[in-house]
């Protein structure tokens, strides 16, 4: 078991949400947007830096648009980008070490069993499975993989060729939920009302032109490339996208019904046990055991909640009521959460 420390995110407790729509008509993928498939999908909110209000807003725009039916969940992005280039050509290579788009997928909220998916401007893609977060052991399943994607990028310039009159590349990608259902609830597609939670990455380096091409800067100090840039849609107030419990809520939705979303009070109440998690395993790295003292991990903070805590020497349960009272809510020392 993995009981190191957890950070904690320096962030208020405000995911953003997506009415999802359906799409009216098949999708035709040639990663352009503008056309009338999405003409039905709202633009999220521009992308942020991934600390949030400790950072600078992006310099470049990034959003994105969401639909589903009953076969596919699908996205759209638009990247705003004077410099457009990309190196992988190879399925399941790390492409983030190229300027990439990236989406998160935990169909549960659990913050366990979830999905990650990289693409780049040469639409070579990553996917892989996360049984748990790095933190809490993980491991990622490289050989996973989304049977039956769908991808398509288009580039608004000319793709690697420094000075040309470069404006935008954006992406489109199907999901089918024959694949995604496999770490979602009772093992099915989204029904209407229901959401997932979900996030997206655009991972951006520093660049120069040198011989013709585009190269990262090198940090003079170190000989190595500067560290990236990462704007998200929900910020995540720490540089690390596998915290799923901040992630956006997307609303999957029917007709014009369900326009509006409010926070539902059990997810208040997850958030506040999310927090006694992370100081919990922080205690324990500092201690070599978990405590059951609630004061010392409450702190001065304002809670909503009255959490019962059970320990040995190298497991917790922390749990506390739903708020109709029906269920209990419980969260464990890996960080996996359910209600029973």
């Amino acid at each position: 078991m993995n009981r190191s420390g957890v950070p904690e995110p320096q962030i208020e407790y405000a995911p953003k949400h997506y009415i999802c729509r359906r799409a009216k008509e098949p999708l035709e993928l040639d990663g352009r947007i503008d056309k009338p498939f999405w003409e039905a999908a709202e633009w999220t909110e521009d992308f942020v830096d991934i600390e949030g209000d400790l950072r600078p807003k992006p310099e470049k725009r990034t959003r994105v648009k969401m639909l589903w039916d009953d076969e596919y969940f699908y996205f759209a992005a638009e990247l705003i980008e004077d410099q457009i280039w990309a190196t992988l050509t190879e399925r399941d290579s790390v492409i983030f070490y190229d300027n990439d788009f990236e989406i998160f997928i935990d169909p549960d909220g659990d913050s366990h069993q979830y999905y990650e998916f990289e693409i780049n401007a040469l639409n070579t893609v990553w996917d892989l499975l996360l049984v748990k977060p790095y933190r809490d052991g993980g491991p990622p399943v490289n050989g996973w993989d989304i049977a039956g994607l769908k991808t398509a990028v288009h580039i608004d310039g000319e793709l690697n060729r420094p000075g040309a009159d470069n404006r935008k590349w954006s992406v489109e990608v199907a999901m089918p939920w024959s694949s995604l259902r496999e770490c979602a609830k009772e093992g099915r597609p989204p029904v209407p009302g229901e959401f997932w939670r979900v996030n997206f990455s655009r991972v951006e380096w520093r660049t120069e032109v040198q011989d013709g091409e585009y190269r990262k800067v090198l940090n003079p100090e170190t000989g190595k490339p500067y560290p990236e840039d990462n704007w998200v849609w929900s910020p995540m107030g720490i540089i690390n996208m596998h915290y799923p419990e901040l992630w956006g809520y997307v609303v999957f939705a029917e007709g014009e019904a369900g326009s509006g979303f409010e926070l539902p009070k059990d997810e208040r109440i997850k958030w506040e046990l999310r927090k006694l998690y992370y100081r919990e395993r922080n205690y324990y790295e500092g201690h070599g055991e978990f405590t059951k003292d609630l004061k010392l991990l409450m702190g001065e903070d304002s809670w909503s909640i009255e959490p019962v805590i059970e320990t040995t020497r190298g497991l917790f349960q922390i749990t506390a009521p739903s708020s109709d009272g029906s269920a209990v809510i419980c969260i464990r020392e890996d960080g996996k959460l359910w209600k029973e």
